[in-house]
């Protein structure tokens, strides 16, 4: 059974066709493929015809100035369609977004899909994706801009701003792993900025920081960011950590499988025996984002923990 695992969504879900539905990209495979990281405000939107906005600033990659629209989408793949209920735009007029672009071959400026590519600003805070669209945080547009400039920039090869980078991880990851109650949750939402940095620009040096969200069983999110931080720390001490994850059985499926990511990276050889071992006794429970069965995103596929380990032992 598929778990209900949402962070916070910004998506009025009802607002888009019941039957039309697509397999949403995670925010790394959006980042690379754009070409620009820019801010702006609505100054129209139609949920067919496209988006009219109003360019405030570029924050990265191609320079973008004045009044555009935005007409189609850049990583749209449909699982299903209904007449009538097509693929829509949904924006409000007057309100200000962080947008990723991308230009197609018909001239057009294209958004990932229409629901990602985009984080809007309420009440001062940006509703953020780092990871997926299933999985947002709110936090302040310094920390949003600054960070996300740099996990652009890395992806396409430019220069970023390290020290705020090391600075924000180092303040935020020597704290105890928060949880989303009221009390910690902007502490939670620092803490998965930082250690999705860790993972989108591929850092070292901060395995003892990263372990303990690995550790904490009581909040999904903490853990799977851990697994996801983990990707460049090929030694012997995090894979024994990676491989205690995928072998414990109370763990969630969807946790493993993003150790089992991380661990495919190292090319692990010697550790194909264990992992075989693993295979017999492996859920095959569907894992997956959960949430409202008539969201558009439902078909977002994200393999069973089995079907992960398997292609993993057979690549080795």
């Amino acid at each position: 059974m598929r778990k209900t695992i949402l962070i916070f969504t910004i998506l009025s879900i009802s607002k888009f066709g019941f039957c039309t539905t697509w397999d949403e990209p995670w925010q790394d495979q959006i980042i690379k493929e754009a070409d620009c990281f820019i801010y702006a405000k609505v100054n129209s939107s139609d949920k067919n015809d496209g988006v009219k906005i109003k360019v405030l600033k570029t924050l990265a990659g191609t320079i973008i100035k004045g009044d555009i629209k935005i007409k189609n989408y850049y990583l749209l793949h449909l699982c299903s369609t209904s007449a009538g209920h097509g693929p829509e735009f949904h924006f409000t007029e007057s309100k200000e977004y962080y947008f990723f672009l991308k230009k197609n071959k018909e001239g057009e400026y294209c958004i990932s899909t229409p629901t990602s590519g985009f984080a809007k600003v309420n009440d001062k805070q940006v509703y953020a994706t780092y990871r997926h669209s299933y999985h947002q945080v709110i936090i302040s547009p310094e920390i949003y801009e600054k960070t996300m400039i740099a996990i652009f920039n890395n992806y396409h090869n430019l220069a970023y701003d390290k020290k705020y980078i090391e600075d924000f991880i180092n303040k935020y990851l020597s704290k105890e792993p928060a949880n989303t109650q009221t009390e910690t949750r902007d502490l939670f939402f620092c803490q998965h900025v930082a250690l999705e940095c860790i993972y989108h620009l591929r850092l070292t040096g901060y395995y003892s920081k990263i372990i303990p969200f690995l550790h904490d069983t009581s909040n999904f999110h903490n853990q799977m960011s851990g697994a996801r931080a983990l990707i460049s720390y090929n030694t012997k001490e995090c894979k024994d950590e990676l491989l205690n994850v995928i072998s414990d059985t109370s763990r969630t499926g969807f946790v493993q499988v993003m150790c089992v990511f991380s661990l495919s990276s190292f090319n692990p050889i010697e550790l194909k025996p264990e992992l075989i071992k693993i295979l017999e006794t492996a859920s095959n429970e569907e894992s997956g984002f959960g949430g409202d069965i008539m969201d558009p995103r439902v078909c977002t596929h994200v393999p069973r923990f089995k079907a992960a380990l398997g292609r993993l032992i057979d690549k080795l």
